[in-house]
């Protein structure tokens, strides 16, 4: 992969190109993500996601970045640029870059083909870049296998929707958050009436996570076909989701808050159904008690 020589200046057209590309109706018009850390462009890249254009910074590389640089520079058809320090710094969306940034095509992966045990995670409206990366992380780890992500909301005016109605699954915010999990498992945005058409047409069991809800999560039957239903932290699960719901839960408080970060609380019904999942299936093993970071 030819490299040619650095840019400094801050006025390149490329330079301002990546800039631009922070915005999701430029990322939109364009057609392609940016992709910035070694672990997120590492797992990108596992995943086979498509890289078009790297940049890098010599000068920032961290010791992860520089053992990535390589794989990444030898794919077949990835343009190479070399920005200085100020350039980098530039165009990065982090306080401490580490020198690693990719434009991508985004990824387009398929729904599954349900098994007896397939468990999905479904995501309606949710706010916060940070919120969504985190529950991807954490439906890598619980080992789902797929998040749906309902790309009807949030509506406009409402916190992360800037640009408009939909969920912007290519935001950095997301994919540094996910670490990289965004690549790493079937994550797809549909509509409200494609999901739950998919849902029902491969019978799954919708089990609605709601703080009216009376019966505790780890009371409920999470195993075989089960759509694990999270709304946003402002809004809630909407009302056609609670009605739609074959089973309805809460998360039990005992202090004076009333509700948990919508990660954490996705967190706990993830994990759960996984426990129930192996223990009702232990061909599959015992749970890896390695775990990852």
């Amino acid at each position: 992969m030819p490299v040619q020589e650095p840019i400094h200046s801050l006025q390149n057209p490329l330079v301002k190109r990546l800039v631009r590309l922070r915005s999701r109706r430029e990322r939109d018009a364009q057609g392609v993500w940016l992709i910035e850390g070694a672990r997120e462009l590492e797992r990108a890249a596992q995943a086979g996601v498509r890289l078009l254009h790297l940049f890098t910074c010599t000068g920032l590389l961290s010791t992860d970045a520089a053992r990535v640089r390589p794989v990444l520079e030898r794919q077949e058809g990835v343009d190479h640029t070399e920005l200085s320090r100020p350039a980098f710094e530039k165009v990065s969306g982090r306080e401490n870059p580490d020198g690693l940034l990719a434009l991508a095509v985004p990824p387009s992966p398929a729904l599954p083909v349900p098994g007896e045990q397939t468990t999905v995670l479904l995501l309606l409206g949710l706010e916060k870049p940070g919120n969504l990366g985190a529950l991807l992380r954490s439906a890598d780890g619980a080992g789902v296998d797929a998040v749906l992500v309902v790309e009807d909301g949030p509506e406009k005016g409402s916190p992360g929707a800037e640009e408009g109605r939909g969920t912007d699954l290519g935001n950095p915010g997301v994919i540094r958050a996910s670490q990289g999990s965004l690549f790493s498992q079937p994550v797809l945005g549909l509509s409200e009436d494609q999901a739950l058409g998919w849902l029902r047409q491969h019978r799954f069991s919708l089990v609605a996570c709601t703080p009216e809800a009376t019966l505790p999560y780890w009371d409920a039957p999470l195993t075989g076909r089960v759509a694990l239903c999270l709304g946003s932290e402002h809004g809630g699960l909407p009302q056609r989701w609670r009605e739609q719901a074959d089973v309805r839960v809460s998360i039990p408080m005992q202090g004076q808050a009333d509700s948990l970060n919508v990660s954490v609380a996705g967190a706990l019904v993830l994990y759960e159904a996984l426990r129930q999942r192996t223990r009702s299936t232990p061909e599959h093993g015992a749970l890896n008690q390695g775990g990852r970071a």
